[in-house]
């Protein structure tokens, strides 16, 4: 299927590694040309020069802390100087800290609102008009713990439930404007982040990495983990002429973790 995607123009945050590189990756085998963000500059410079290089188009590294308003504002400048204007942008940036709720203190609670919430409401803000005149399309990734609250994910819970909430109330602002609005909630992919995650269940329990696994699975009642570029082969679909009457929806990608309607 053509998307259609080829010679536009995306803004990844959270580009540098994990989902929103395999996003980025899936977007410039589309023929898209790129503008990543993200704190980590030398992982952002590698990973922009290795899609540019496979693909043959142009990727930009903007590395900022998008945890600051003023580092949002020069990144996005920075964006639309780079490519001239603005398509799509995919808030991909965040993540937030797990623990219980007691050991949790307030600069931990304000660097996940910080990164993850206020990064993206400040970079749809800033490029909306980019997007606007182009008629674009924004995807915040999101999560599913903003729909199954854990005693033990209180900020990331809150943090994702919030960016739901600013999901969908701009998608009205955008069915004015023709921007669409949507977001996706990625279940357990293949990342840094559940490479993590098994390897402090096998030192928990002392168990094989294939018994972590499977251990893992089994809790969460799926039969396997996502693979990262599938976040990526959605969100292209997405933001494509093919998904002109999405807006507003908050699409889980969890292979069928979440049991609620």
């Amino acid at each position: 299927m053509d998307l259609g995607l080829s010679g536009k123009a995306a803004v990844i945050t959270g580009g540098s590694r994990g989902l929103g590189a395999a996003i980025a990756g899936v977007l410039a085998r589309e023929g898209m040309n790129l503008v990543l963000m993200a704190r980590d500059g030398a992982a952002l410079a590698t990973t922009a020069a290795t899609l540019a290089q496979a693909h043959g188009v142009a990727v930009t590294p903007v590395s900022a802390d998008l945890s600051a308003a003023d580092a949002v504002a020069r990144a996005a400048d920075a964006a639309v100087s780079a490519l001239g204007g603005v398509d799509v942008l995919v808030n991909s940036a965040g993540a937030t800290k797990r623990g219980n709720f007691f050991s949790l203190t307030e600069a931990d609670w304000e660097s996940g609102y910080d990164l993850k919430f206020f990064s993206a409401v400040r970079m749809s803000r800033a490029l909306w008009p980019s997007l606007k005149a182009r008629q674009g399309a924004i995807v915040n990734i999101v999560g599913i713990g903003g729909r199954m609250p854990a005693a033990d994910f209180t900020i990331g819970g809150s943090v994702n439930a919030a960016l739901l909430n600013f999901t969908k109330a701009l998608a009205e602002v955008g069915t004015q404007d023709g921007v669409r609005v949507n977001a996706v909630n990625p279940g357990f992919f293949r990342t840094d982040r559940l490479a993590h995650s098994l390897r402090s269940l096998r030192e928990q329990t002392g168990c094989s990495a294939e018994e972590a696994e499977a251990t893992l699975l089994a809790r969460l009642g799926v039969r396997r983990f996502g693979e990262a570029r599938e976040v990526g082969d959605l969100i292209a679909f997405m933001i494509s002429r093919h998904a002109d009457y999405l807006n507003g929806a908050a699409i889980e990608l969890d292979g069928g973790t979440r049991r609620g309607i």
